[in-house]
């Protein structure tokens, strides 16, 4: 019901998104990507460096705090109307590709931490994912306005329009956990391509089962809150110095890629980009069962993971205090 709830949660974010509005910032969305990916590893892995753990588990570590997770993040910029805004289209954007950088990066250090590294796995893995990204947002809203029509019309069944989006909403996030990436990329990617060509009634339906589920995802983060990062005082300092670094690199990494746009717009995409969420986690269950993080590191990356998540919504409403009167920033009725 969490995952599910995340999918739905990306897919109704997606309905509001263009996908010709998203292609507009894609450069400077790439170059926030980049920075805060480089940044976060970097600083992770120094600090498990200097702490005096073994070298693979401060690799593992850096990778936990690689990648963004949207979901917090895309869910109070929907309920404040703000996806409309161009560093709200940045965010998103860079989230998706932070997430295939994140996979790229994971995949390097598991082959690493196993002492051999499968140069070409590795290059179509990556061709793979960035291919599927890149066809479903530069073409998949074409594909959609012809096939939106013909299903409306010949498809003998209640709610056409929602049935196809349902059948490509799953199609998608199942492609998207076979290349590697996360469910939640395909699932907005979905519903982008449909963003244009579907009409209200999917967007309210949609709605109505994300109200539903949505809460099972807040829940599903909250069940995942380890006490075990405090079990001593070093450890809980870890915690402590981990989360800070988490919310610096990330603000930092991202804020530096999105300079060009001011200072303001920079503030925002820096905070957006904080959330670590379910795939910190899963980065670190992966080092947990090859042996190579402690249990206590694991709740410190777990800690932070929770944390992150937690932290976020405060900062983006306070950053994103003077869009929220701004008639641009505002969702079409």
């Amino acid at each position: 019901l969490s995952a599910l709830g995340a999918i739905f949660l990306l897919f109704r974010v997606g309905l509001e998104v263009r996908s010709s509005e998203l292609m507009k910032v894609g450069g400077t969305a790439t170059l926030v990507a980049c920075s805060g990916v480089i940044v976060p590893f970097l600083m992770g892995w120094g600090i498990l460096l200097l702490w005096g753990s073994p070298s693979n588990e401060a690799i593992f570590v850096g990778a936990s705090m690689v990648a963004t997770s949207v979901g917090i993040t895309a869910q109070v910029l929907s309920a404040k109307g703000l996806l409309h805004a161009v560093s709200s289209q940045i965010i998103l954007a860079a989230a998706v590709i932070d997430d295939v950088l994140g996979l790229l990066v994971l995949a390097v250090v598991s082959s690493l931490t196993h002492g051999k590294l499968n140069v070409l796995e590795l290059a179509l893995t990556a061709a793979f994912a960035v291919g599927f990204t890149v066809i479903v947002a530069k073409w998949g809203t074409h594909a959609m306005g012809r096939v939106v029509p013909h299903v409306d019309k010949n498809l003998r069944v209640g709610e056409a329009q929602f049935a196809l989006a349902m059948s490509l909403l799953f199609a998608l996030s199942l492609a998207a956990v076979y290349i590697g990436v996360a469910a939640i990329v395909g699932a907005f990617l979905a519903g982008m391509a449909l963003a244009e060509s579907t009409g209200t009634r999917v967007r309210d339906l949609a709605h109505g089962v994300s109200e539903l589920l949505v809460p099972f995802f807040l829940a599903g983060i909250g069940l995942h809150v380890s006490l075990s990062a405090f079990s001593t005082p070093r450890n809980a300092l870890l915690a402590v110095v981990i989360l800070l670094a988490a919310v610096v690199s990330k603000f930092v990494g991202c804020g530096l890629g999105a300079l060009g746009l001011g200072k303001a717009d920079a503030l925002r995409i820096g905070v957006g980009m904080i959330p670590r969420g379910e795939v910190g986690m899963v980065v670190a269950q992966m080092g947990l069962g090859f042996g190579i993080i402690s249990q206590n590191v694991y709740g410190v990356v777990v800690f932070m993971s929770v944390a992150t998540t937690i932290i976020a919504p405060p900062l983006i409403k306070l950053t994103f205090r003077g869009l929220m009167k701004s008639p641009e920033a505002e969702e079409p009725e």
